[in-house]
């Protein structure tokens, strides 16, 4: 069996246990349990490793919490990893004994608290504080009763402790790491809406992550100002090499939930607490970060045509971010809200790769007026039209604008990735291949014409468009409609209604031939 085929029997596995261990409860409302036991299996593994040095001859889980040894390492342990697990605190101990421990929902929740309280007064506190938070072990969805609790518990352990992910190396990282994306990406799948705002398939994050670090041989940190996930900044780590990103992931949720996921989701992926700043909060009225502008590197897939306060709160048109443009996006409509954040908090010589709804393209009013800021100051480097129904919770065909900040002319690129060549289609949601994201990282680097695909247009030609920027506007659409040859077509239905004229006649001697007989009769 090949490792990709190791890989995708372990993914079918997890989800299978995922379904059969929540029973009657909503599978979106149990994803904290699945995705937490994961994690919770992960940094024990993670610490076994890191404590003994990887030398397997080393018992730590058989050893004593109170071993002098282990009290001498707890310090430098925690300044190095973020926290602290004793070994009768190890996921692979408490999962041994789940089936006959009476009291293990409260005996989980005592752990999860001492591992975050372990990180208390060192660098790492804000990073581990509330990891385990959603990950409510006297929630009445677990059971009535606490029997039923510490039942369905178990099973969730048991099950998570049951998958073979092999020896802690770097390959088993990656297996821990893929199979909590499997999960969330299958949880969004199935939740409609309320996943696919926390979750940008990897198709897409590959594309998006790509166009952001384009040609750049190393940025000092990546950014992501409405994070979900994570998905977005982790492709940047699979697709580059780890020097390439100098000082880390920077990311800001406003979700509690996905925040945590977040958080876990980095540590699942070996990044080390001092290597990510997750942030919980509203971006676009409580901005972090502000200190550690600009980056290099912007990735986002902001919430499309959500509300927020805008000019109701009279001090915004002041903010650094959004006083150049001398508009504020409109109260029903934060999409350039999103976007003019993101601009602030680019370096000169990063990129910005945002997903945005078709609509703030081409309509007037406010987001007309911001549009002509971008492309009169030069900022818009390129605008994608991609597929229908790549994103979970939706079937609009979106776009991704790439902002940049070193342009070397005027001209803006609009690319049409939106055509059947440039995606692939499937029962549920329809997918990029590697060849899609080839095909358009291409044409985006060459900045080449290419008819019905891309195509770079003046400044002037923008902006005397009403500095309309669709892609429609500037790449005329391949007309896939068969072309017909009326000559013959003629000729075929000539020859066809000329058959027919001769069947009814065969037909016709036959009926009366039959008829005559009768009569004889």
């Amino acid at each position: 069996m090949t490792s990709s085929q190791q890989r995708a029997a372990l993914q079918r596995q997890i989800w299978q246990i995922a379904n059969d261990v929540r029973g009657a409860v909503d599978g979106w409302d149990f994803k904290q349990y699945v995705l937490g036991a994961l994690f919770y299996r992960f940094i024990s593994e993670n610490f076994i490793d890191y404590i003994t040095g990887g030398d397997e001859s080393v018992e730590y889980a058989a050893m004593d919490d109170g071993d002098k040894n282990i009290e001498a390492a707890k310090e430098d342990a925690i300044k190095t990893k973020g926290y602290f697990i004793y070994p009768s605190q190890l996921f692979s101990n408490v999962a041994a004994s789940a089936n006959t421990n009476e009291s293990l929902n409260t005996d989980l929740a005592a752990i999860f608290a001492a591992i975050e309280a372990s990180a208390s007064g060192y660098p790492s506190e804000q990073d581990i504080k509330g990891l385990f938070a959603d990950f409510d072990t006297t929630s009445n969805r677990l059971g009535n009763t606490v029997k039923d609790k510490n039942a369905r518990l178990a099973a969730v352990l048991k099950g998570v402790a049951g998958l073979d992910f092999g020896s802690f190396d770097a390959s088993h990282i990656d297996l821990f790491g893929d199979a909590y994306e499997f999960l969330i990406s299958n949880y969004a799948a199935n939740a409609g809406k309320s996943g696919g705002e926390f979750f940008t398939p990897q198709h897409v994050s590959r594309l998006i992550a790509q166009l952001a670090m384009h040609k750049q041989t190393s940025v000092n940190k990546i950014y992501d100002p409405a994070c979900g996930s994570g998905s977005l900044l982790l492709q940047a780590k699979k697709h580059f090499d780890a020097h390439t990103i100098e000082e880390g992931f920077f990311g800001q949720e406003i979700n509690h939930t996905t925040y945590n996921l977040a958080r876990m989701n980095m540590f699942l992926h070996n990044i080390n607490y001092d290597k990510f700043n997750i942030q919980l909060g509203n971006t676009l009225i409580e901005p972090h970060f502000g200190d550690d502008k600009p980056f290099d590197a912007i990735v986002s897939n902001p919430p499309y045509s959500v509300k927020w306060v805008g000019s109701d709160d009279p001090t915004l048109i002041n903010d650094d971010r959004f006083a150049p443009a001398g508009v504020l996006a409109p109260k029903s409509k934060a999409d350039f809200a999103f976007v003019l954040h993101a601009l602030s908090y680019l370096s000169a010589k990063g990129r910005a790769a945002i997903v945005c709804f078709p609509g703030i393209f081409y309509r007037g009013g406010a987001e007309k007026k911001i549009r002509q800021y971008l492309v009169d100051n030069n900022y818009v480097e390129t605008v994608i039209s991609l597929a229908p129904n790549l994103f979970f919770g939706t079937t609009i065909a979106v776009n991704i604008l790439v902002l940049s900040k070193h342009k070397t002319d005027t001209n803006i690129q609009f690319i049409d990735a939106s055509g059947p060549d440039y995606f692939k289609k499937e029962t549920n949601n329809n997918v990029l291949l590697d060849t899609h994201i080839e095909q358009i990282l291409k044409v985006f680097d060459s900045k080449a014409n290419v008819d019905h695909f891309a195509q770079s247009v003046p400044f002037e030609q923008v902006a005397g468009n009403d500095y309309n920027l669709s892609v429609s506007s500037y790449v005329e659409a391949k007309d896939n409609r068969e072309v017909v040859d009326i000559v013959q077509l003629n000729a075929e239905l000539k020859t066809t209604v000329a058959r027919i004229d001769q069947l009814r006649k065969d037909i016709d001697a036959i009926v009366a031939e039959i008829e005559g007989e009768e009569l004889d009769v």
